[in-house]
């Protein structure tokens, strides 16, 4: 699969669920889990799909195993990093762990992007 459609497919889910998260808060008038709502938006629905385009323009990367890969962990830590602020802000101190082990994983594996991104860019003035 490609890690684009990976992507795409992702964001949109993730940006539904944000909608009705929000839709829930303001049915609620509770507004205390913003701020995951917001991480959630912003690292689920916007910088997935940004990846996705990104790797849909480069048709080489977007189907390494290595982009792929990138995507699930950028998935995986952006649910981990919402449910842990979500916690924080609802008054669970449990979430703090958990929210630092989300930021960590977001963290490193931008860090794998723009190491993908550098490389393939590397590769693309080498071939010139």
């Amino acid at each position: 699969m490609k890690a684009s459609t990976v992507s795409f497919h992702t964001a949109v889910i993730i940006a539904f669920a944000g909608m009705t998260w929000g839709i829930v808060m303001a049915i609620s008038r509770d507004h205390s889990t913003l701020p995951a709502h917001a991480h959630l938006n912003l690292l689920g629905w916007v910088s997935l799909f940004l990846f996705g385009i990104f790797y849909r323009l480069h048709p080489s990367l977007d189907l390494a195993r290595s982009a792929l890969i990138q995507v699930w962990i950028w998935i995986v830590g952006t649910l981990v990093l919402t449910v842990g602020v979500a916690l924080v802000h609802s008054g669970n101190a449990i979430g703090d762990p958990i929210a630092g082990v989300g930021a960590l994983t977001v963290l490193a594996d931008m860090a794998l992007f723009g190491w993908l991104v550098f490389r393939h860019e590397q590769a693309g003035m080498a071939a010139k």
